[in-house]
Formats: structure tokens, sequence, C-alpha cells
């Protein structure tokens, strides 16, 4: 996880804006006056599951917490980072050192590198690692599988990673920001991992981030994983991502089960698209990640209680990726890593097989209760629709409406009455035993993929320059894209560019600029790359701001709005306008292509 994205994790924009503009709850929105210009009548909203806020009134513009502050307070992008980030507790890079948090992590990525290879020779070798080999033998691991995954194993010893890496230039401190080695009582350190089967952890890049650990005993924890560290953050890691990435993009699909063993016995046998979740919850994060690589998400997660919950929590993942998001059921008792080493037919199947989660959803609720009973129809609907309030797609939601009204035999209409009591602001959860929480979803916080290739393109033709004075830089949704956009438009090479983004935006840049690499297109190209997707970028933030103001047309509505309010919503129409336009000018670009010269 980026330090921006940290920042956004920890920051509610709910609260932010509320500081400098009363706001009330309205459906799944706030409102308020604009804090911006002078009204009588509330034309200002926040949407917390988009961490965003549009004036509908005289002001017409919106955005994120960032540019909310940046036109509120008339400071630049930096300084509302640095702002958010000392409210939230977040370290930023200095600007005085720029370097210094990326050569922090070039220095850990060393370390990991240097003790997987420690690891691994070990394995291979060592006498002592003799159980190790052991066990892996017994799970039927070829030596190239072995190799492929750099597994290692760590020796029974309190101090011989220390004096290894230590005795190759690597200091204590080194070794304990790295989480290899713990601090224990009167300053005395050992080794975190001893006598334990050893899983270099990569990143998508091939960077050894931090390790997993298996006892090959009966000690205990079973498994052990490096703490979090400038490098390690559980929550966004995904294990094999590195070696599955290429099978996952051919593929344009994405197997995730549970642990190591699954990952590595699928590789093994001809899956290379599966990879593992850290932990049995899927993380928006890491979800993110995958995103990248593919829309197609298969989950296939042990059937036990620790995997139906990460099932269930697995269904608000459908809104970040905007698309369904499947199930894989295993048998009873059995894991992706027995049912491959069986058979590897019956997975197969079972990926064939796979349904819809909502619908995996209502099979397990429905498989517990007894619907011939009052108790277990209110059950059932308790349970589920929350589950549908979730879903964002109209359609899909009422379909499953339909089906859960048929399920428990209810009206529709009493469901859907039910539906609207049981709705919060989106992104608040109910904690038990505690007063409500924030509890932000993160899907919002993360690029949309064409965004990034339209910038990749600029990055690499700054002579598009002066066709791109019409954009605007809310069109851009990511906070990051926002900001490299805007400096971009300012300065003539990349070099000035480096120099003016705040050093916590370097990072994005060097993404985007490896993503130029990647996607290299031919000069003849250029113009009609350029065009479609600066047109696909104001019909996407056209689109939004259209249902924004559809929502909060409806709202004022319901609600009695004033004819003042009303008539400021209905002037949005000019959205429609200029969607229309956008259309417009698609429907041109076919023709030319369609019917234009060679080479266009």
């Amino acid at each position: 996880m980026s330090v921006i994205d940290e920042v956004k994790q920890r920051t509610d924009i709910v609260e932010v804006i509320g500081q400098y503009t009363p706001l009330t709850k309205s459906g799944r929105t706030f409102k308020g006056l604009c804090p911006f210009h002078s009204e009588k009548h509330a034309s200002f909203f926040v949407y917390p599951e988009q961490q965003s806020w549009h004036c509908f009134g005289a002001c017409s513009t919106g955005g994120d917490v960032f540019s909310f502050l940046m036109k509120k307070e008339g400071i630049d992008f930096g300084e509302a980072l640095r702002l958010l980030a000392e409210r939230s507790g977040v370290s930023l890079p200095s600007k005085s050192e720029p370097g210094t948090r990326k050569d922090e992590r070039e220095r850990l990525y060393q370390i990991n590198e240097t003790a997987a290879q420690y690891f691994h020779d070990l394995l291979r070798s060592s006498a002592a690692a003799e159980a190790a080999r052991r066990y892996v033998a017994q799970r039927d691991l070829a030596e190239a599988t072995v190799a492929g995954f750099q597994l290692g194993f760590s020796l029974s010893s309190w101090e011989a990673l220390k004096q290894n890496l230590t005795g190759l230039g690597y200091t204590q401190d080194d070794l304990l920001a790295a989480g290899l080695i713990i601090a224990g009582e009167e300053g005395k350190v050992r080794d975190r991992f001893r006598g334990r089967l050893m899983f270099p952890i990569c990143d998508l890049k091939g960077h050894v981030l931090g390790f997993g650990a298996r006892a090959l005993d009966d000690s205990m924890p079973k498994y052990l994983n490096s703490p979090q560290t400038a490098v390690f953050d559980k929550s966004s890691i995904i294990y094999g991502i590195n070696l599955a990435a290429a099978a996952i993009r051919e593929q344009d699909q994405a197997v995730i089960v549970e642990g190591y063993m699954d990952v590595i016995t699928a590789h093994q046998n001809g899956f290379s698209n599966v990879v593992a979740a850290m932990g049995t919850a899927i993380t928006e994060l890491q979800v993110s990640t995958l995103k990248r690589l593919t829309r197609n998400i298969v989950l296939a997660l042990d059937a036990d209680e620790a995997g139906e919950e990460a099932m269930l929590r697995g269904i608000g993942l459908e809104n970040v990726l905007s698309a369904e998001v499947r199930v894989i059921t295993l048998p009873q008792g059995k894991d992706p890593d027995d049912v491959i080493r069986e058979n590897t037919e019956t997975w197969r199947d079972l990926l064939d097989q796979a349904v819809p989660i909502v619908d995996y959803t209502f099979n397990m609720v429905a498989a517990g209760l007894d619907l011939t009973s009052a108790k277990g129809k209110s059950l059932a609907a308790d349970r589920l629709l929350p589950v549908i309030g979730e879903i964002k797609d109209p359609v899909r939601q009422a379909h499953y409406l339909q089906k859960l009204a048929r399920l428990v035999n209810v009206t529709e209409r009493n469901l859907e009455a039910a539906l609207r009591s049981t709705r919060v602001a989106p992104g608040y959860r109910q904690v038990k035993g505690t007063k409500r929480e924030t509890a932000r979803t993160q899907g919002a916080y993360f690029s949309p993929p064409f965004e990034e290739h339209y910038l990749a393109l600029l990055l690499g033709h700054f002579e598009l320059k002066d066709q791109s004075q019409e954009l605007l830089p809310e069109y851009f949704e990511n906070s990051e894209n926002r900001e490299v956009f805007t400096v971009w438009r300012k300065v003539s090479d990349l070099e000035s560019l480096r120099e003016k983004l705040d050093p916590a935006v370097r990072d994005h840049l060097d993404h985007l600029l490896e993503l130029a690499e990647k996607r290299e297109i031919p000069a003849s190209q250029i113009e009609r790359r350029y065009s479609s997707y600066r047109l696909r970028l104001r019909e996407e933030y056209l689109r939004n701001l259209e249902k924004r103001r559809g929502a909060a047309l409806a709202l004022e509505a319901e609600l009695g709005g004033s004819a003042a309010a009303l008539a400021r919503l209905e002037q949005g129409r000019e959205i429609s306008s200029q969607l229309s336009e956008v259309f417009a000018q698609k429907r041109q670009k076919t023709k030319e292509v369609n019917g234009g010269s060679p080479g266009q």
C-alpha cells in the first residue's frame, strides 16, 4: 500500500468536510450547504461510498477529500496530503529527502532476497533440513517447483540467520526493519523463523517482501508470517502473483485460494493462474492488484467456517471489480491442494461449475434454515437483505430481491421496504459492542485502468499537451492520476515533472512510466488512441456525475425538497447534453476508423 493509499484509508471524507459545513445523512449520501458559495438550500452532496463530493449549485464541481481541502484552504496537493497525513498519523517521505523511503524499500528487498537464497540453499543441502525435504517429497513437489517458488528452510537456531546476514554486511537494525529477527528482553535478539519450511512472498515485480513459515512439528503457530514492515503489508499482498501474472492475463481469469500449498500444487499441475490471499478474508487492496490483470475472479476457499466468512466478506469485492465474482464449492473436508493432487479433471470441473458469489451466499444461508417456518424466513431475510443492499447494479439487485421473495414467499414490495430500513450510509458498519465506527470500503481508492493507460500515453508524448487543455483535472477519479495530469500540463519534460511532483506521488509516476514501456503504441496509432482515451475519460466522468445528480434529485423529491433545490438539480440536464456530445464524437470517430485511410 502506498502512503497515499494509507492516508485515504484512514481518512473519512464525511468527518473532514463536516468540520467546514454541517452535513445531514440523506439516504446513501450526506448533504449540506455548499461551503464554497452562499446558498439557502442545500446543493452540496457527499458520497461516503466513493469518498467524493459534488456541488450541484453555483460551483458545479466536485472531487475527493484532497481536492476539497485544496479548494477550501487554497493549498496544493502536497500540502493537502500532509495535512491529512498528520490527522491520520501516517508518515510521509520528506521533501528534503525524496529518495529516503524508496531507498529503504530497496534495502529491505535486498535483505529479504538474500535471506530467501540462504533459506533455499539450506533446504537443498543442509543435513538439518532432512525433515523439510521429506515433507516436500510427501507433497509430491518436483525440484523445478521447489526452485521456482524458492522454498527454503530455517535452522532451529537462535541466531543462524542473523550471523549469516551480518557476516554479509547487513546491520542488526536492517534485520529488525525487515522483521527477520526479534528484539527480546535486555536488548537480546533472535531469529524470528526457526526450524520451519520457508515460503518467500513476492510482489508483482518479484521483489521478496517477507516470508511465510510452516512448522514441521507440533510447534505453534502452525504458520508464521513476517510482521508488518515498510514493504510487507499482509492486507495488500497476494501469494504467487509474481508467477501467476502472465497466466492471469492470458486466461483473463484469476483463481484465489487460501494456502501456499494450494498455489504451489496448482502451478505444478498447469493451473498457473492461481494465487492465494494472505488470510481468510480477501481484501479490496488485494483485489485492486488483480484488477489490473483481469476482472474475472473465482474464489476457491476451504469449505469451513473461516472460508464461509471470507465468502460473505467477498461480496463487497464485486463493487470494486465492477464485475461478478464467482465461487468454487469444494468437496467437504478438502482444499484445492487435495483436489488437484487427486484428480486434475475434478478441479477443471469445479472451475466450470463456479457460481456467482451472491448465489453461493443464498445457497449457504438457505441450507442452514427451515424455510417452511416464519422464523426461518425471517432469518433468511435478515441475513440476505444486507447482501442485496450491497449490490450496486440496480438490475442485479432487483434480480436477487426477486429471488429472495420467491425463497421466503414474501412480496417484493415488503422486502423493498425492509431493505430501505436496513440501509446505512455505504462504507459504515455497525460493530458489535461499540458505537458505530467507520469501516470504509477502499474500492474508490484504486486507479481505473483507462485513466492509467491515458496518462501513460501522455507521459510519452508531451506534444499532446495542447490538445488536452479542454480536459479538467476532476475527470480523473484517482487522486494520484489527477495530480500527475495537473503537473504534466505545466511542464515540458519528465525530469521537470518528477521534480515538481510531491515525493509521495513519485512512486505512482514510476508505475505509470513502466506501464508506458509495456504498452508502447505505434506512431500511426497515437492520435487515435489519444482521442479514444480522452473521450472515455470524459464519458466516465459525466456518467458518474449524471448518476449522482439523478440520485440527488430523486432524494430531494422523496423528501419533499423545495422548488429551488429541485430547480438547481434539474439544471444538471446539461450533463446529458454533454454526454450526447461525447457519444456523437465517438460515433464520428468510429466512422472515420471504418471509412478512413490506411494507417488511421
